[in-house]
């Protein structure tokens, strides 16, 4: 009996930790930052993420976050600026 509890619990941890990857949260309400860097708003589920400094951000694709990384400050800098006059 004990030995099934705590398998069961294991696999719980696992399908946690699993489904926890899947729903990361990102800085601008999830929205692709290279989007909001390039003056678009493009509505992502986060699947496709990175940290910069400690933060989270999302992309609509892995090539929107590639494009974000070869020059991570300046395109924060804009997504920023962009998101504060555009957000809700």
């Amino acid at each position: 009996m004990n030995r099934i509890v705590i398998t069961s619990a294991i696999a719980g941890a696992v399908l946690f930790g699993l489904g926890a990857a899947y729903a990361a949260t990102g800085q601008f309400n999830n929205l692709c930052t290279m989007g909001l860097a390039s003056h678009k708003i493009v509505h992502t589920d986060c699947s496709v993420n990175g940290t910069y400094k400690g933060k989270t951000y999302c992309f609509g694709n892995e090539a929107a976050k590639k494009q974000f990384f070869k020059n991570p400050s300046a395109n924060l800098a804009k997504a920023e600026a962009f998101y504060k006059t555009h957000q809700g």
